[in-house]
């Protein structure tokens, strides 16, 4: 299986925010799929295993394979619970990390791609949330 294709397919939330904002989500290679609506995904990069520890603590990221992706989710778009991804922002980036049978996912708001750097993730006011998947 390679690197993009281990993201893809269904995945159960586990995490208190995936549970209370996505449920559960479909990806395939150009569509995520939350809550009955779908929308476009192009992956843009791979990620290195040093951004992928940044962004999702150091903790299981061990052994993984992570992308980014753009997307387009306007803000106005609502899921459980009457919530949106990024509150009042589009949320234009996806970061995807899988391990195993666990998938992560972090979404940005903003025009520029996020960098993954301690720094730049500790500064940042487009990281709208972190959530958490099982196969």
């Amino acid at each position: 299986m390679t690197a993009v294709a281990q993201d893809k397919g269904y995945w159960r939330a586990t995490s208190s925010t995936a549970r209370s904002i996505t449920g559960d989500v479909t990806l395939s290679d150009e569509k995520l799929s939350i809550n009955f609506f779908s929308f476009t995904v192009a992956r843009i990069r791979s990620l290195e295993q040093a951004e992928a520890s940044t962004l999702f603590d150091a903790e299981g990221t061990a052994g993984g394979n992570g992308s980014l992706y753009r997307l387009n989710v306007p803000a106005s778009k609502k899921f459980l619970h009457k919530n949106s991804l990024c509150g009042s922002d589009d949320t234009q980036w996806m970061v995807t990390y899988v391990a195993g049978r666990s998938l992560q996912l972090a979404f940005f708001s903003g025009q520029k791609p996020p960098v993954f750097t301690p720094e730049a993730i500790a500064d940042s006011t487009d990281m709208c949330g972190k959530f958490g998947y099982m196969k």
